[in-house]
């Protein structure tokens, strides 16, 4: 019989750079003559910018705590013990660096048994347990805690959420098991399905307490001292800890059906850790802990061992790690100071711009346009947009007002615009239109500024062609909505030069945006691979497949919105002039849908209308489509759409349109919202195999984004 310290040495072997969390014992005489406590404090030596985790070495470390607390406990030395975390933290789950190293569904099954044999026996001390969830808990380190009898939380805890399903995996060291037996399935199916599936939803510390997690909440400022008093008054008889009774019968069942309507809604059957999850929490309603434990174990090693966790772990390395390093962004001690920013055009996307450049550089911002009334108009916006912030509390009525004074608007182009260091274009989507505006700025701004463009498919090189210095003009492509959408293609025209390239870049990241260094080619990364995957979705409706066919057919991909859903949200039009552009680019593979412009020519907003509350092919657009008798089922449609975006993806890396396949997977998960759970697309192109099938190779290297070989 392997025993827990042996699992756990083997499991270190595996992972020689593990970032090493120590557990400190060290002993107080708790208030009110309550006795001898022990206080157990997990911390790995380093700030808050580093949290602690467990790896198999961290939990060694843990195990060897328990060892000397459960002798004291059993000597009677103790009256309990007690676990917490660091300043700011309390641990945040599992080392995902090591996850990644592994091979071998044993080496697998270890980690999950590994976490399990430590945490659980907190449960089985001699004495009572208590957990102070003291700053961000995660996986891993909420779990540890649910194995104690009793938790306090704080106030001031920022962030707390069971993340597993999110990344690919379950709560596999007792969230699956214990959290349902504590506070009731449906409760624990918002925290481990729900939350997880809404982009890794984080709870603070009240939440925590109201949900049930927690038996105490205290501040933050005092929390420890607080936390130790309430335990000698627990220990004393003094308060007693009542908890709700679970509702085991309709209530569970109920709730796991929830559960699974979820995750069809989120995931559509296309990644297996929700199910998999479910499926424990469902069995959890017996009761029966060792069973659970066992459950989680083999869940835990299937899906370390499946690909959809590898390229979870790929995805939150691309958004956590590549977005704060950009490939191919020049030094950072080339860019200028920006100190004013001017934006042309006063209209919704330019207001848009006009708030956030405001908000997060707090420089003065102005707008321009061809009459004083769409300047009043967006200079309104941007203030009413600051009320609104003002009403949630996210600023203080002092902030408010400097940040309305920031943002002004003028019509002459020379005063607004004379001594601004950044400006940036959001007019009409036309060439022409682009390089008179230009024109008009480069005569008024100082020689260092910056001239920006927000196009989402025109050339850059081709706006800057008749310009005195093209060499300080790049693309600036934000996309709908600003606020939210984290990506930014920042694209190099064929003159641009490094310091207006660097300012952009740092400009990019005073704005809290992932910016993606992309050549200027038609459409840049996003636009050209939604294009591609809409066109053939629109060739297969006019040539005869009915819409709902066409649509269903991407589901497994688990996007956020259908493919007609997101062109309604786009625009028609804006869709129809992209795929006019890019036919113009490459007429043999993108198309312009004579179906799509009879929808625009009708001032149709989209395909739908919403009467009943879910979206039914209106009746009106129905009545102006042309289809062909082609019809496809839609396994056939899925495959021509996959290949088609495959090839696309395969050219573009060929021409160099970004460095590496991992950069298009990044401006899909940070500016289309593309599946977390696939990587973004090319991970799930190489596993089904389409790569290959269309290129001749897969897009990754075995190891990243997979099981290394």
């Amino acid at each position: 019989m392997t025993t827990t310290a042996e699992l756990l040495k083997g499991a270190a072997e595996l992972f020689p750079d593990e970032v090493v969390t120590q557990a400190h014992v060290r002993h107080l005489d708790l208030p009110k003559g309550a006795g001898r406590f022990a206080l157990i404090t997990l911390d790995n030596g380093l700030d808050h910018t580093k949290p602690t985790t467990f790896g198999p070495q961290s939990l060694a470390n843990l195990n060897v705590a328990l060892d000397q607390v459960e002798k004291e406990a059993a000597d009677g030395a103790i009256v309990g013990v007690g676990i917490t975390g660091k300043p700011f933290i309390f641990a945040v789950g599992a080392d995902l660096k090591g996850v990644e190293l592994l091979k071998r569904h044993e080496d697998a099954l270890a980690i999950g048994k590994g976490g399990h044999d430590v945490f659980k026996r907190l449960a089985t001390l001699a004495v009572p347990t208590f957990a102070y969830y003291n700053g961000a808990a995660m996986g891993g380190g909420v779990e540890v805690g649910l194995h104690c009898t009793y938790r306090t939380v704080s106030k001031a805890l920022p962030a707390f959420s069971l993340p597993e399903v999110f990344l690919g995996l379950v709560p596999g060291w007792g969230g699956c098991t214990l959290l349902p037996n504590l506070i009731g399935a449906d409760k624990a199916i918002s925290v481990i399905i729900e939350n997880s599936l809404n982009q890794n939803k984080q709870l603070k510390g009240k939440q925590v307490f109201e949900l049930g997690i927690a038996d105490a909440l205290f501040e933050g400022a005092d929390f420890l001292e607080q936390s130790l008093i309430w335990t000698a008054s627990v220990l004393t008889g003094e308060t007693e800890v009542a908890r709700p009774e679970v509702d085991r019968g309709e209530a569970w069942d109920t709730a796991v059906q929830r559960g699974r309507a979820i995750a069809d809604g989120k995931v559509h059957g296309a990644a297996p850790a929700a199910y998999r999850a479910l499926d424990i929490i469902a069995a959890a309603k017996n009761g029966d802990l060792r069973q659970g434990f066992d459950a989680e174990d083999q869940a835990l090693a299937d899906l370390i061992m499946g690909g959809e966790l590898r390229s979870g772990i790929y995805a939150f390395n691309l958004v956590q790690k590549r977005a704060k390093r950009p490939a191919g962004a020049p030094d950072k001690s080339l860019a200028r100071p920006v100190t004013k920013v001017g934006v042309v055009g006063a209209g919704l996307m330019a207001s848009q711009l006009a708030l956030l450049f405001a908000r997060r550089l707090e420089v003065p911002v102005v707008l321009t346009d061809i009459d004083q009334a769409r300047i009043d108009k967006g200079v309104a916006y941007v203030h009413g947009e600051i009320d609104k912030l003002l009403l949630k509390g996210r600023v203080n009525q002092d902030k408010a007002n400097r940040l309305k004074g920031l943002v002004s608007g003028h019509l002459d182009k020379a005063a607004a615009f004379g001594d601004a260091d950044f400006v940036i274009e959001a007019v009409f989507e036309e060439m022409g239109v682009k390089q008179q505006v230009f024109a008009e700025v480069e005569a008024v701004v100082p020689e260092h500024a910056v001239l920006a463009t927000n196009t989402s498919s025109l050339s850059v090189t081709e706006m800057a062609s008749k310009l005195k210095h093209p060499e300080r003009v790049v693309g600036f492509h934000f996309f709908n909505p600003v606020a939210i959408l984290p990506l930014l293609e920042i694209v190099r025209a064929e003159k641009t030069d490094d310091a207006s390239l660097a300012t952009a870049f740092a400009v990019a990241k005073s704005l809290k945006k992932t910016a993606v260094l992309v050549k200027d080619a038609p459409a840049f990364v996003v636009n050209r691979i939604l294009t591609r995957f809409m066109g053939e979705i629109q060739n297969v409706i006019d040539e005869g497949t009915p819409v709902a066919v066409a649509e269903k057919a991407v589901e497994p991909l688990g996007l956020p919105m259908s493919p007609l859903v997101l062109l309604e949200l786009v625009g028609p039009a804006i869709g129809l002039h992209v795929s006019e552009t890019l036919h113009g680019a490459f007429p043999e593979r993108f198309t312009v849908s004579p179906n799509l412009k009879a929808v625009v020519e009708a001032g149709k907003r989209g395909f739908y209308v919403y009467d009943s509350g879910a979206p039914e092919l209106d009746p009106e657009v129905a009545a102006l489509l042309k289809q062909g008798d082609s019809v496809l089922t839609e396994e056939q449609v899925r495959d021509r759409v996959l290949d088609a975006v495959a090839q696309e993806i395969g050219l573009m890396l060929d021409e160099g349109v970004v460095a590496e396949a991992q950069d298009i997977d990044l401006c899909l998960i940070t500016g289309a919202g593309w599946p977390f759970h696939l990587g973004g697309i090319t991970p799930y192109l190489d596993r089904e195999g389409v790569s290959e099938r269309v290129t001749g190779k897969k897009f990754l290297a075995q190891g990243i984004a997979s099981v290394p070989a």
